[in-house]
């Protein structure tokens, strides 16, 4: 018999089990279900009527997909009126529409970058994965530098001769604190680089009415700052975007791969978001929602004894005492109820594991309150 190429897969998954990183899929109802503090939901309009009728509307007039890439087929009216409108939106010169957020991140990263460009790419160490995959996909030097810090990205500025591109989260997905957008700025002008700013988690939460987190920092349409966003958390639908200045914009139409391959997003999600952006221009009110929900969460489990991370916009990290402990925390909560994220190792750098909590603004003070105690009470030991 000739020899199974996949028989390292068990051995591989049993090291998984025994350290509790197995991971599992599990399919989520259609109906309400548990408290969702585990989904990226923030203004609650994935479900908005509004929204959804948006996205049928639009599946109905333009098909379910998008019948190809961008450049050929995939483009249709509904993508260019919401570039415009999220441009706009955001305070930026242009946008462009991906299929996500995480393949505008590689489209950004890589089209301004690459191994001809002789770019230097400064990158945060607790970026998101798909800024991390961007560097390694664009073969450009690259220097690593420690968390939250402009004082070092300014240091790796200066010592390279060519172009630099620093890269950060504007808030960082697994504890859920800030970048110092500002000072970041400084750090890169003073050496004369650019700014790639992932806002997927403060669009919709940060900045006036949610305007994001470059808005917040008076550093949005700047000549030297780039955005990426995505459109699956605040905005309740999927994809991701491309903010920035007219000509980078046009650069990444004609030199991205995650763009030029890619099927172009299909109809039904560029109508959602649509529909949600005309929402929260309506109701601005729900960024300061979420965000109050987010400091009321911290202070409940807080002063219950357990450590979390001060939230920043909409994320509140719960510390665990092992990956194994954080794996039974979230199953003890889905138990009574409620749905949170649990994070361990590889996803967590650091090693730490979380329970990670995503308000939402549409969540009741009462909701919040049963919430909040069912993740002290079914806490485990430290």
């Amino acid at each position: 018999m000739p020899k199974d190429p996949f028989d390292w897969i068990e051995a591989q998954h049993e090291r998984l089990r025994a350290a509790g990183l197995l991971r599992t899929l599990r399919p989520r109802p259609a109906d309400a279900g548990p408290t969702d503090l585990a989904g990226n939901d923030y203004l609650g309009l994935t479900r908005h009527p509004e929204v959804t009728e948006a996205a049928a509307a639009a599946a109905r007039r333009w098909g379910a997909g998008a019948t190809g890439s961008r450049l050929v087929t995939g483009s249709t009216e509904l993508h260019a009126r919401l570039e415009r409108e999220l441009a706009a939106f955001c305070g930026f010169e242009a946008a462009l529409v991906f299929s996500s957020g995480y393949a505008a991140n590689l489209a950004a990263v890589t089209a301004l970058s690459g191994p001809s460009a002789a770019t230097l790419l400064v990158c945060d160490e607790s970026n998101h994965a798909s800024l991390i995959d961007g560097c390694r996909l664009a073969r450009a030097e690259r220097a690593i530098v420690p968390h939250a810090d402009p004082e070092a990205v300014a240091k790796a500025v200066a010592a390279h001769e060519g172009r630099a591109l620093t890269i950060t989260d504007s808030v960082f997905s697994v504890d859920g604190d800030a970048a110092p957008l500002r000072a970041l700025a400084e750090a890169c002008r003073a050496g004369g680089a650019a700014l790639l700013v992932d806002d997927a988690h403060g669009l919709g939460v940060l900045g006036d009415g949610g305007r994001g987190a470059l808005h917040a920092a008076g550093l949005a349409g700047d000549a030297d700052v780039v955005a990426t966003v995505t459109l699956s958390k605040s905005l309740g639908s999927q994809g991701g975007a491309v903010l920035g200045p007219a000509r980078v914009i046009d650069h990444l139409v004609s030199t991205a791969r995650s763009f030029i391959f890619d099927t172009g997003l299909a109809p039904a999600a560029v109508g959602a978001a649509l529909a949600s952006l005309e929402v929260l221009r309506r109701e601005p009110e729900r960024a300061a929602r979420v965000r109050a929900v987010a400091g009321e969460l911290h202070r409940r489990v807080t002063e219950a004894g357990l450590t979390a991370v001060r939230p920043d916009a909409a994320v509140v990290s719960v510390r665990a005492p092992s990956p194994e402990a954080a794996v039974r925390w979230a199953a003890d909560c889905r138990e009574a109820g409620l749905a949170v994220g649990c994070f361990r190792p590889p996803s967590v750098p650091d090693g730490i594991s979380r329970l990670r909590l995503t308000a939402r603004a549409d969540l009741t003070d009462e909701r919040i309150a049963q919430a909040a105690d069912t993740i002290v009470r079914t806490a485990p030991a430290a």
